[in-house]
């Protein structure tokens, strides 16, 4: 999964551009054990503190010999596991809308290049998200971090766009923090365009495809304005500007989904950082997916750079817990 020195002087990127996600897990005190990257080509690399594992990178090479072996491999992701480790709490593919993997970014109306317009969210045909290589790792009784090269790929097969993804995991009470920040450039010269819809658009978190077959009659959503009905969402509406849902879907600076894995509840804290693109528009479903997108654009001199938050953990939250997290969210991680 290494780059060689020549394939790395490819991803020389500013350290304001890298992507990066931090997590804080639910780690009591070390007692001897450390973070260990476990590497499992062809498929993923596993992140574990001692034995428990925290999360997966599906990174499986792209293989399009079968629509079976397309479906599995046409993006990367990440699988977060719930604080003790039995469980996996995202998606994967199959079941309910094969494209929602885990925690997922992409476009479905990207434009590149002289005006070609590709979707990189359902990345049918040849379009697709691919790994490059890791270019950095570390691991301790503390932290682990892996920096990734990412590739996104146009109509022909083409790569369109390169990213940078850093994933950082710190010791860290009472739950899982994402921390999610991406950037963004055009492999070329000419602008990258991103839109699409809320569904379809931006930075997403789906849940367990359990949530969808079993349990999604116990999904609620908590906002700003309180505790929702059980099944209940709200949707920003693109085919009606003058909706009246549409300005509460609009820049939310968090919002909550509360499922059920397993006969366990969870609850799931979305966090949009105040510098993201703006208008942020939100949407929710109860089989598990959440999220919000934005219109932007990436040059060659200007990467599209975003930062978004997602705290995991067991049990239900209150309006003022999910407030103080946003609050924190404009102080550096520690």
């Amino acid at each position: 999964m290494s780059l060689t020195s020549t394939e790395r002087s490819l991803f020389v990127f500013p350290a304001t551009l890298c992507a990066a996600f931090f997590i804080f897990m639910d780690i009591t005190a070390a007692n001897g054990r450390e973070f260990k990257w476990i590497d499992m080509p062809p498929t993923h690399v596993e992140l574990r503190f001692g034995d428990r594992p925290v999360l997966r990178y599906m990174y499986e090479s792209y293989n399009d010999s079968t629509p079976e072996d397309r479906e599995r491999t046409y993006k990367v992701y990440h699988h977060v596991f719930n604080p003790d480790g039995s469980e996996i709490l995202t998606k994967g593919p199959g079941g309910l809308y094969p494209h929602h993997r885990g925690l997922f970014y992409g476009f479905s109306k990207t434009r590149y290049g002289d005006g070609q317009v590709c979707d990189t969210w359902h990345s049918q045909g040849n379009v697709h998200q691919s790994h490059v290589g890791v270019l950095s790792q570390t691991a301790d009784s503390d932290q682990a971090s892996h920096r990734l090269a990412i590739d996104w790929h146009g109509l022909d097969g083409e790569v369109i766009a390169r990213e940078q993804r850093v994933l950082a995991v710190y010791n860290r009470p009472a739950g899982t923090l994402i921390e999610f920040t991406s950037s963004l450039k055009p492999a070329g010269e000419k602008p990258l365009h991103l839109d699409g819809d809320p569904q379809h658009a931006g930075f997403q978190f789906r849940a367990s495809q359990e949530v969808a077959a079993d349990t999604k009659d116990l999904t609620y959503y908590l906002r700003t304005d309180g505790k929702g009905q059980l099944g209940e969402t709200r949707n920003w509406n693109p085919a009606d500007s003058e909706d009246p849902i549409n300005p509460e879907c609009t820049n939310r600076p968090w919002n909550a989904m509360s499922f059920v894995v397993e006969r366990v509840r969870y609850t799931a804290v979305y966090l949009d950082h105040p510098e993201n693109p703006k208008p942020g528009r939100y949407s929710e479903r109860d089989y598990g997916r959440f999220g919000s997108y934005f219109v932007a654009e990436a040059t060659a001199e200007k990467s599209l750079e975003i930062r978004y938050r997602i705290w995991v953990q067991e049990g239900e939250m209150t309006v003022d817990q999910c407030t103080a997290l946003a609050d924190q969210f404009v102080m550096p991680a520690k």
